[in-house]
Formats: structure tokens, C-alpha cells, sequence
């Protein structure tokens, strides 16, 4: 077994498994909420990659540039991503391995080392757009430079990721408390705007394109939305959190586990729908579909709605830079200890994944563009992460007794085929379109 997600057990972290352990096991007396809050967490780490500054980047531009036209994908996607983050986090509830390790357990050498290189080039695109997003979030703020807001994006980095030292539930909390702060924004933001409902919920359920661009965001939205290394994550997450045999109590841990990732899913669906009905109800509505960078959408705000809409928008970019940053920084962790079974001091890591965004920002590159670009990337990645967690779910010797039932492994198998549709149709209208 690899190095956990945390780097030591604290007595908080103990308190939190007795109180599962005694919930699993029918002897707690608390109200609802309090049983369920022991098993709140690793959902939440995961669903920062779903609120990450890649979202922003393609939801604005899709917004602004069709409307609510796209609003489908969105809600597609995150209806995929819950059922896959919840085969994640089953695989390592019912193994105490994570995807990478088992994917270098059973897959050649050369198979799992191809992976591995794979999963880098996709942890790079990952980082780099939450990187560039947190700096341009304190170029927002505070004006400070793109290449200043870079260094102090590192900087919190490596403060967030100190907490790991004191276990898993104070850096739980800090995340979740990161993800709360983008979602209260965006509700605010919603209120505020007062968008067409009629046409909102239209376009919710009946899906479009229009032109190949809208192809290309819809695909970006899809890599910004089901990302690889949360799927790697969140099975880290939970293959030890809580350790439990008996095959009652796996079963009711995985229902809670499930609980987990509705809500926070559902939290991150909602925010990824508003920042495109934002971006569709402000820009689109006003003629406005050039709005295609993160900057142009702060200060259009501010005409549009007001000082406060820009300073709220600019804080819950911040947010999300910050948290997946983060989180990104310790999948990459994860994905290299379970391929190689080698590691790495996360602050190296944090330096040598520094190495594009800084680049990105000397060369003097469009951060926007480069964002889109980032999340087409990892769309292209997600094959890799979903096949393999297919195969081990669905496997009996592998699951035991949380193994996928039939009807799971067909659905799951239809998203992974409409992941693969969607890439190569993207190829065909850029090469034909």
C-alpha cells in the first residue's frame, strides 16, 4: 500500500473512525446529520477538481459565447461524475487500494509505466489551470501581477497542504470551507442576475451544439467537469479513512459514502451550472458573446451589476485556485506512489508543477485560452482513468462483496463510450468542420 492521502493519524482523526465505527455497527443514539457527519469528507476533497478555475474559464466562455445552449452538458456531466467518483471511492472502501496501485498490480510494466507518464502529462494540465486560476484571482483582487499572484498561489499551497500533518479532518474542513465559499458566491451571483428560468430549464434537458466551437467547449466543459485525477483521488481517499471487514458494515459504509457524494456533487453541479447561467444571463442576454476571458468577465461585471458582483466573483476564483491547487498538488502525489511506488517531498512536486503555469505566464500566453485548452486535455485523458476503474469494479475477486451489479457496469460503460464519442467527434468537426 502506498503512503495515505495525510501523512499521520491525529486523535481527531481516531474520534471521527469510533464514531463511524459505532454508527456501522447500529449503537449510535445521535440525530441524522450527526451520524452522517463522520463520513463527510472525501467527496468534498474530490469535488474541488469539479469547482476548479478550469470551469470557470470553459463555462464563461460557453455561456457568454451561446447562451444557455450548453447548459445540458453541464448537467450531463456532473451526473456522470457522481457515478464515478462513487465507483472510486468504492473501490478503495472494499479493497484499501487506490486505482494506481491496482492498475500497477495487474496491468504489465510497461502497460502501468505508459499510464503513469499519461496521468502526468494530465496532472500538468490539470495544475496549470488551477494555478493560473488562483493567480488571476489575486490580479483581481489586489492587482498584483500575474507572476506575483503565481508565487503566492504556491505559497498557500504548501500552507494548506502543512495541514496534512495533523490528519485528515483538518483538511477537510479547510476544502470544504473553500467550497462553500464558491458556492454561497455563485448563489449570490444568481440572485443578483434574476436569469430567464423558462429558457434555462429548456436547455437543461434538451441538448444542442451549434458549430464546431460550441463541440470544442462542450468537450472542455466534459474534461473540466469528469477529471482523471479526482477519479486516481478519490479512491486514495477512502481506502483507509475508515477500515472495516465485515460485509454488513461495508455495505452501510458504502451507502454512506454514497450519501457523501450526492451532496457534494450535487453542491458542485449546482455551482457549475450557475457560473454558466452567470456568464449566458449578464454577457449572452446583452449581446455581449466576445466575453471569453476570465479578466473581461470581472470587469464587465462591474457595469453590468455592480462593484460588489466582480469583488464576489473575484473572491470565489480565488477560492477555487486555492483548494484545487491543493488537491491537485496531492492527486499528482497519489498517482506517482501508486505507479511507481515512489515518492517525492509534495513540496518538490509543488515546484516542478509550478514549471508551465510560470511559463505560461513569462511567455505572456492568453491565461484564458490556455485554460480551455488545459481542460480539452484532460478530456482526453479520462478513458485511461474510467476503463481500469470499470474493470476492477466489475471484478468479483477484486470487490468481494461491493462488486458493480450488471446495470451499474452498463451505465458506467455507456459514459465511458460517450466520453470517447465526444473526443473523436471533436477531432472530426476541427479536421472537417
Amino acid at each position: 500500500m502506498s503512503k495515505s492521502f495525510i501523512s499521520a493519524i491525529t486523535y481527531s482523526d481516531l474520534k471521527t473512525r469510533d464514531s463511524a465505527e459505532t454508527t456501522l455497527a447500529g449503537a449510535s443514539e445521535k440525530n441524522i446529520f450527526a451520524r452522517l457527519l463522520p463520513f463527510l469528507g472525501p467527496a468534498f476533497i474530490a469535488s474541488v477538481a469539479y469547482v476548479d478555475p478550469g470551469n470557470f474559464a470553459t463555462n464563461i466562455q460557453g455561456g457568454s459565447e451561446f447562451g444557455y445552449t450548453l447548459l445540458w452538458v453541464i448537467l450531463l456531466s456532473n451526473l456522470m461524475a457522481m457515478l464515478i467518483q462513487t465507483l472510486s471511492a468504492k473501490l478503495g472502501i472494499a479493497t484499501g487500494t487506490n486505482l494506481a496501485e491496482h492498475c500497477r498490480n495487474h496491468f504489465s510494466k510497461n502497460v502501468a509505466d505508459g499510464m503513469w507518464a499519461l496521468m502526468e502529462v494530465v496532472a500538468m494540465a490539470t495544475d496549470l489551470a488551477e494555478f493560473l486560476g488562483a493567480a488571476i484571482g489575486f490580479n483581481l483582487l489586489f492587482g498584483f501581477p500575474l507572476i506575483v499572484g503565481g508565487l503566492m498561489t504556491a505559497v498557500c499551497t504548501f500552507l494548506i497542504l502543512g495541514l496534512q500533518r495533523y490528519g485528515f479532518r483538518p483538511l477537510e474542513i479547510v476544502i470544504t470551507l473553500l467550497v462553500s465559499v464558491i458556492a454561497v458566491s455563485y448563489l449570490v451571483e444568481t440572485l443578483i442576475i434574476r436569469p430567464d428560468f423558462g429558457v434555462l430549464v429548456y436547455h437543461t434537458f434538451v441538448p444542442e451544439f451549434s458549430g464546431a466551437e460550441s463541440v470544442l467547449l462542450a468537450t472542455g466543459i466534459l474534461g473540466a467537469t469528469v477529471m482523471p485525477h479526482a477519479i486516481f483521488l478519490h479512491s486514495a481517499l477512502t481506502q483507509d479513512r475508515i477500515v472495516v471487514k465485515e460485509p454488513d458494515k461495508l455495505k452501510r459504509l458504502f451507502r454512506f459514502e454514497i450519501l457523501d457524494v450526492t451532496i457534494a456533487m450535487g453542491i458542485a453541479s449546482l455551482v457549475n451550472m450557475a457560473m454558466l447561467i452567470m456568464a449566458a444571463a449578464t454577457f449572452h442576454s446583452h449581446g455581449l458573446t466576445n466575453v471569453a476571458t476570465i479578466e473581461d468577465a470581472h470587469i464587465t461585471l462591474e457595469p453590468l451589476l455592480g462593484k460588489a458582483a466582480s469583488w464576489i466573483f473575484a473572491v470565489s476564483l480565488l477560492a477555487s485556485g486555492l483548494s484545487s491547487s491543493t488537491v491537485g498538488t496531492s492527486a499528482g502525489q497519489i498517482i506517482m506512489q501508486g505507479f511507481l511506488h515512489r515518492h517525492i517531498p509534495v513540496w518538490l512536486r509543488r515546484l516542478l508543477t509550478m514549471i508551465p503555469s510560470i511559463t505560461v505566464i513569462a511567455l505572456g500566453l492568453d491565461p484564458t485560452r490556455t485554460l480551455v485548452m488545459s481542460q480539452v486535455i484532460l478530456s482526453f485523458g479520462l478513458p485511461f482513468a474510467i476503463i481500469p476503474l470499470i474493470m476492477f469494479t466489475r471484478n468479483k475477486k477484486v470487490m468481494g462483496i461491493l462488486v458493480n451489479r450488471k446495470t451499474t457496469t452498463l451505465l458506467v460503460s455507456v459514459v465511458a463510450a460517450l466520453i470517447v464519442f465526444l473526443n473523436l467527434y471533436l477531432i472530426y468537426q476541427v479536421a472537417f468542420g
